[in-house]
């Protein structure tokens, strides 16, 4: 992997890491669609993605401190016994909605990727991404649209349902953040809160990924070269990722109706024309 290749696939996974786009099926497709060659075997790939993870989880931290801060604060009991209850509250929630993928993921996540990760069955499962995505919003439209909930109004059962969701990003080409928001709103969380919990639960899960996979590194003793290249490819993704969230949460404020309709379209256009380029 050349400098400008790794600084692109830093760009490209920081911004659609919590898009909802899927950022593992552009990082299948978009290589493929340049032809480039980029083997997961290289000995830098496996720490070269851990580590801009590792940015992606700073990027996550810096937006939501002051969410995390105010969390820790009230589970402290320092702004009374009432904030302290919803805090632990809303803490178990997100314990709650991060197990299915630990449990899921320990026994399924290897075998799935190796099965459907190449970039035809990756266009695939773009296009249903984007079909999800676009169904919810029709049922959102029908149904839930003038009854959203907050986050603390969740229960443990619909923490649950939304952590299912996540476990659907195990497949190359749905994506973590879509399913979660999709599992948000139809728990009746409006758009802007089903994206907050959706970023506050990735930050969990994107630690656990980086736990998992810096053991992998060091239990193979897999040797990591071009440091530098690296190191500046993780700033570049943690800097695009903290932009993407930004806009993203800007977005899904002000954006309270059809707000995933363009995300659904784009997928299912990428999905259907790269299949069609890799098919022919």
């Amino acid at each position: 992997m050349s400098f400008l290749q790794a600084i692109f696939i830093a760009i490209l996974q920081g911004a659609t890491e919590l898009f909802p786009v899927s950022s593992l099926g552009h990082a299948v497709i978009i290589p493929a669609l340049l032809g480039w060659v980029i083997s997961p075997q290289d000995p830098t790939f496996l720490p070269f993605i851990v580590m801009l993870h590792f940015g992606t989880m700073f990027a996550l931290l810096i937006f939501f401190w002051k969410d995390w801060h105010a969390l820790v604060r009230g589970v402290l009991g320092k702004d009374g016994n009432a904030i302290r209850e919803q805090s632990i509250y809303i803490l178990l929630l997100l314990i709650i909605a991060t197990l299915p993928a630990i449990v899921i993921g320990a026994v399924l996540e290897s075998f799935i990727r190796q099965l459907f990760s190449t970039p035809d069955m990756v266009s695939i499962f773009l296009i249903l991404n984007g079909i999800m995505l676009f169904v919810t919003e029709k049922l959102r439209k029908n149904t839930i649209q003038d009854s959203t909930i907050s986050i603390a109004e969740l229960t443990p059962k619909d923490a649950l349902i939304i952590g299912c969701f996540q476990c659907l990003a195990f497949f190359p080409g749905l994506s973590r953040s879509g399913a979660t928001m999709v599992g948000g709103v139809m728990r009746k969380l409006s758009y802007e809160n089903s994206a907050r919990f959706s970023f506050l639960l990735a930050l969990p899960v994107i630690f656990a990924a980086t736990i998992h996979q810096t053991w992998k590194i060091y239990s193979h003793q897999i040797p990591i070269e071009n440091t530098g290249t690296i190191f500046i490819a993780t700033i570049i993704g943690g800097i695009t990722a903290l932009i993407s969230t930004a806009i993203l949460m800007r977005y899904f404020r002000n954006h309270d109706n059809m707000a995933l309709t363009p995300f659904s379209f784009y997928c299912i256009a990428l999905g259907c024309i790269s299949f069609l380029v890799f098919l022919f």
